[in-house]
């Protein structure tokens, strides 16, 4: 039998000598070789041996080991002639790769792996990148530079974005992708009857988004509202002073869709819808008056990604100012993809820690004087006609809470010398641990709960009535165990909008077209 590696050496001027001096080598060659080229590796592996044109063999280098055996040709007339020379062989460029060389020595095996794995990866390891149609590509540039065009050009340089975090200003190659639109914002404001907020975010991945700034601050705005009907003067004054600072952050971006609404408060007064008037001339802000209703399903919007796939029945609870709103979402073998769309009851009940604690006092509240806060929540809840949730195995049923009384009851929980968000929301409390919480703080008089960070004096006289409201609701839903959501209708609204819009599934379709 013929050596396969007989014959003349090739001249070193030849196309395939060529394609190996010229040429970048592949990873497998290199690693044959120790990362080194052929002649530095073995610069003597081959010899004439014996007489003139006997084929030459393999020698063993100066470390003891054999010589390595050159890349055998493809069979077809491209080998070994029969004067003993070789032919230039015809190199075919393929994409990237350009050097590969066949023989007719190689086993079918390697053959079918080196067909299967062709134009996957190209050198160095990196994946080939097919070229686009020239139409595809030409669109994509033109939405491209649309995009551009709409962003100011100080936003484009990087400037008037006093309210984004440093740490998401550059989010690294690999993730500032994550959406068509880099500059697309939602912005959604709520006003209640204790509280301001705002949130202004930017979507990301299917149903997410990220936070770019935000802003809250208790305002109290139906201070004394049980007692006249009426929004007082002082309320009214607070509460635009920190919807200007919400004006101006939303001046300073370009936010493609924004929702501003007003809940119990302004539903309540009788000059509520006087007091968005006079919003309208002070701080340019429209805001809307949205119905109980509304108010329940955007609760539970902000709220569907703590809803995990096992569950099958969910109280979730928004424990407001002026109002608390309940929703009993039952969920079937088909989930949607809105949880909203699961409600199957729902109630608002017209009482919140802000006339609850104004009623029965919130400063030096007693054991009595807590349960008969629960008393009047409870005939409140006693008029809801919602049949009995039906529990089949532990890990069906949970209650959800959306509050400034659950999340502080899961801050003082966790002993946290100052609240955080990131450590509170998506939080499971045991049903003892929350009757333990309720009464450790019940058992504190006011200046205790106004030194703890996680009250702090603003909330002090306002969180036993929560407590009040939630007890209420545990007694009507007994769980096991309760779910913390840092979250409610600000994250509902984006979330809506973000879904009527189609920016998710848009940024689907534009990941598929940029992997073609």
């Amino acid at each position: 039998m013929e050596d396969p590696e007989g014959g003349v050496k090739p001249q070193f001027d030849g196309a395939s000598a060529a394609g190996r001096k010229d040429g970048k080598k592949s990873r497998r060659r290199k690693g044959k070789r120790g990362g080194q080229t052929r002649s530095a590796a073995h610069p003597a592996s081959h010899e004439l041996s014996g007489n003139a044109g006997q084929p030459a063999r393999p020698i063993e280098d100066t470390a003891g080991h054999p010589a390595r055996k050159r890349k055998r040709r493809r069979r077809g007339g491209h080998g070994v002639s029969q004067e003993g020379a070789l032919r230039p062989q015809p190199m075919e460029q393929t994409g990237v790769a350009a050097n590969a060389v066949r023989s007719d020595g190689d086993s079918p095996s390697s053959r079918r792996n080196r067909r299967k794995h062709r134009g996957k990866r190209g050198l160095q390891g990196r994946p080939l990148t097919s070229a686009k149609p020239s139409h595809i590509q030409l669109q994509e540039n033109r939405i491209e530079e649309t995009a551009r065009a709409a962003v100011p050009r100080d936003v484009q340089n990087g400037a008037g974005r006093k309210g984004r975090p440093e740490g998401n200003a550059h989010q690294g190659d690999r993730q500032a992708p994550e959406h068509a639109w880099p500059e697309e914002l939602y912005a959604a404001l709520d006003l209640g009857t204790n509280n301001c907020r705002l949130l202004i975010a930017q979507p990301t991945r299917p149903g997410q988004f990220r936070v770019v700034d935000a802003f809250s601050r208790i305002v109290r705005l139906g201070e004394g509202l049980a007692a006249s009907g009426r929004l007082s003067d002082e309320a009214m004054e607070r509460a635009i002073e920190a919807l200007r600072v919400c004006a101006s952050k939303l001046r300073n971006r370009e936010i493609r869709r924004m929702r501003l609404i007003a809940t119990e408060a302004c539903r309540q007064a009788v000059n509520g819808e006087e007091f968005l008037g006079r919003v309208v001339a002070e701080t340019g802000l429209e805001l809307e008056i949205i119905d109980r209703e509304t108010e329940a399903r955007l609760a539970v919007s902000g709220c569907s990604s703590l809803v995990g796939r096992e569950t099958r029945s969910v109280v979730l609870f928004d424990i407001g100012g002026g109002s608390s709103e309940i929703a009993v979402i039952r969920i079937g073998d088909n989930r949607f993809s809105r949880l909203a769309n699961h409600i199957t009851h729902w109630t608002s009940l017209p009482v919140g820690v802000v006339t609850l604690s104004e009623r029965h006092g919130g400063r030096d509240v007693t054991p009595e004087l807590f349960e008969g806060m629960v008393r009047e929540v409870e005939g409140m809840l006693g008029r809801f006609d919602c049949p009995e949730i039906e529990i089949a195995q532990t890990g069906d049923f949970h209650l959800i809470g959306t509050s400034g009384t659950v999340t502080t009851l899961a801050g003082v929980h966790l002993d946290l010398p100052r609240y955080d968000r990131r450590k509170v929301d998506g939080i499971w409390l045991s049903d003892d641990e929350v009757s333990a919480m309720q009464a450790k703080l019940l058992s504190w008089d006011f200046n205790s709960r106004a030194a703890n960070p996680c009250i702090g004096p603003d909330r002090a006289d306002l969180v036993l009535a929560g407590c009040a409201i939630l007890e209420a609701i545990r007694r009507r839903w007994p769980s096991p165990r309760m779910r913390v959501a840092d979250r409610g209708l600000r994250e509902g609204l984006l979330t809506d909008m973000m879904a009527d819009d189609g920016v998710w599934r848009r940024n689907r379709n534009r990941r598929g077209q940029r992997a073609k």
